[in-house]
């Protein structure tokens, strides 16, 4: 291939894919050089999709886009609210106080989490593509990037399965003796059959038992604050006497002011955990309907879903449950399963409310159960996006005739089988491994999305793309994405505080082995396929379009709004105010 200039901003792209910015995507004051049939930019040695005849495609198959609107809004709202927010929130809580819990999920959620959505929101409204985010990142920054995000991701996807079928276990153990083995093989055998059916029927069953999380955490926000004000047998309006005399903030690990804050940055590692980040918007962009109009609309959703469930939901349960409380304490030493260790429920049994344990518990044992099944379809719609990019076993492509990746599914399913521990160790401390060994990896992958829109940012100004022709823009950017780096790279390195003195292997191998092993995969790529940054005028935004183009031509041609009117004009009145909420 031909040398060009480096005075030039410089593209390089197939005839076809030229073909596909007509009339679709404006780039202003560049050079365009199209190679001939059959060749690709060596430059880094990276080709981001195998390249497949039409025959072997057709014998492997594709994700098909199922998941429609109200699926996405309910999955990404929903889809992490995990026992970690109804029970393992109870640890945090005694150890931190209630103040120091609000703040360290304002925090978290406000200043990393919300900036991840919004920018991951962007890049893929503009590419909804099958490949996933992590096709992204090879792209915009470099192969090696990719490859470590990819599979750190399904590292930390794997292990959260592991974390909610073991939750589980856990909660089943509230009303059975049984051997926890038995509930870890039920989990597993229906989220694999819920995985395996067409993915409008996974949409459906996610839409379903998010629904009741929500419902859950709302009840939850409503009784406290109705309890508060006195609304409860005891007609004891406690409000916030529980913040009171010194109890606000608990110092953790040292005493005084380091101690109290200490507490603080204990929360934020445990948010990272529990605050579901940009994953089901990242992973099923190749599987929603409608995508340039539905993920700009579920990103913006983001604050909402931070504020309304996340943030007011810890600021509740800070107030209904006392963080010196004798019960949630002993509850706590003594590794109480289900929601006996669950501060909701103790607040609630303490002002003399009966009836609602065993009904929150088989709530939170559904929430573990979504949630397991929501980690499942992503850990495997991971491991298919890095064999499409020839970056895992070319086995894993293959797709059922509905569009889901069977032995993907498969492998995630044979990989959490190290669940079964809980049949020899306890449940709890089964799940507490889990959870330190995928938080850094959530971390990692999270911090990774956000370089990817840095690589993004800088190869669409580089490259002259105008933001007036992106489906959506994500606000104050780049900025925010840098402090959130910081704030990611910061949390990742200072995870395991508590671990150093006195000295402790297993809390410093679960709290840091996610770190390294997302830099030894990104070491392996960068030294075995000898790969480079990609230079922002390099970087490939064309690959995909034209096919998404075409996906996307019975929503959008005609105009999105003049084709969303006349089918809503078509429906009853009461499917249309349904159709509307979404």
């Amino acid at each position: 291939m031909s040398q060009v200039k480096r005075e030039y901003k410089v593209r390089i792209w197939s005839a076809e894919t030229m073909a596909s910015i007509e009339g679709k995507t404006t780039f202003a004051n560049e050079r365009v050089i199209v190679p001939s049939m059959g060749e690709t930019d060596s430059r880094n040695g990276t080709v981001h999709e195998r390249r497949l005849s039409a025959a072997q495609w057709e014998k492997f198959g594709e994700t098909k886009r199922g998941l429609s609107p109200r699926h996405v809004q309910l999955v990404a709202i929903g889809g992490s609210i995990g026992t970690g927010l109804f029970v393992g929130i109870g640890g945090v809580l005694s150890n931190a106080g209630p103040l120091s819990l609000l703040l360290g999920y304002c925090f978290w959620g406000i200043l990393f989490i919300w900036p991840c959505n919004l920018c991951t929101g962007e890049m893929c409204a503009y590419l909804p593509i099958k490949g996933t985010v992590f096709e992204l990142a090879s792209r915009f920054v470099d192969p090696a990037l990719g490859f470590a995000m990819g599979w750190t991701y399904f590292f930390a996807g794997a292990m959260l399965v592991c974390v909610e079928y073991s939750a589980v276990a856990t909660v089943m153990g509230y009303w059975s003796d049984i051997n926890p083995a038995v509930w870890v093989a039920m989990a597993l055998v229906v989220c694999t059959l819920l995985n395996v059916v067409a993915v409008k029927y996974y949409g459906e069953s996610e839409f379903i038992m998010a629904s009741t999380k929500i419902l859950l955490i709302i009840g939850l926000i409503l009784l406290t604050f109705i309890t508060m004000l006195g609304g409860n047998p005891r007609n004891d309006r406690y409000g916030f006497r529980y913040w009171t005399n010194g109890n606000a903030m608990h110092p953790y690990y040292t005493d005084g002011t380091t101690g109290r804050f200490l507490g603080f940055w204990s929360v934020v590692i445990y948010a990272a955990f529990t605050v579901g980040g940009p994953d089901f918007i990242a992973l099923a962009a190749g599987e929603i309907v409608n995508p340039r109009k539905t993920i700009p609309k579920v990103a913006r959703l983001i604050f909402w879903r931070l504020v309304g469930f996340y943030i007011l939901g810890v600021f509740a349960v800070g107030i209904i449950c006392s963080s010196r409380d004798t019960r949630l304490l002993g509850a706590l030493e003594d590794g109480a399963v289900g929601s006996a260790a669950s501060p909701w429920v103790i607040g609630i049994q303490n002002l003399g409310i009966s009836g609602l344990p065993d009904l929150i518990n088989a709530l939170i044992l559904l929430s573990g159960w979504s949630c397991g099944n929501a980690y499942l379809y992503s850990s495997s719609r991971t491991l298919y996006g890095l064999a499409r990019d020839g970056q895992a076993p070319k086995f894993l492509m293959k797709c059922t005739k509905s569009g889901v990746p069977l032995y993907a599914v498969l492998v995630v399913q044979l990989i959490s089988c190290v669940t079964f521990l809980v049949s020899s160790n306890s449940a709890v401390e089964v799940f507490y491994w889990f959870v330190g060994l995928t938080t850094c990896a959530l971390i990692a992958t999270y911090t990774g999305m956000l370089w990817t829109y840095i690589g993004w940012h800088k190869a669409k100004r580089a490259q002259g793309l105008m933001d007036s022709t992106l489906p959506y823009i994500a606000p104050l950017n780049p900025y925010a994405a840098y402090f959130a780096i910081v704030i990611g790279c910061l949390t990742m390195l200072f995870i395991g505080f508590d671990t150093f003195v006195p000295w402790s292997t297993q809390g410093f191998v679960t709290s840091y082995f996610g770190l390294g092993f997302a830099v030894a995969m990104f070491l392996l790529w960068k030294i075995v396929k000898k790969t480079k940054f990609v230079r922002p005028e390099h970087a490939d935004l064309i690959s995909g379009k034209k096919e998404i183009d075409e996906e996307c031509k019975h929503w959008e041609d005609g105009g999105y709004e003049e084709n969303y009117s006349r089918s809503l004009a078509q429906m009853n009145f009461f499917k249309r105010c349904w159709v509307r909420m979404w």
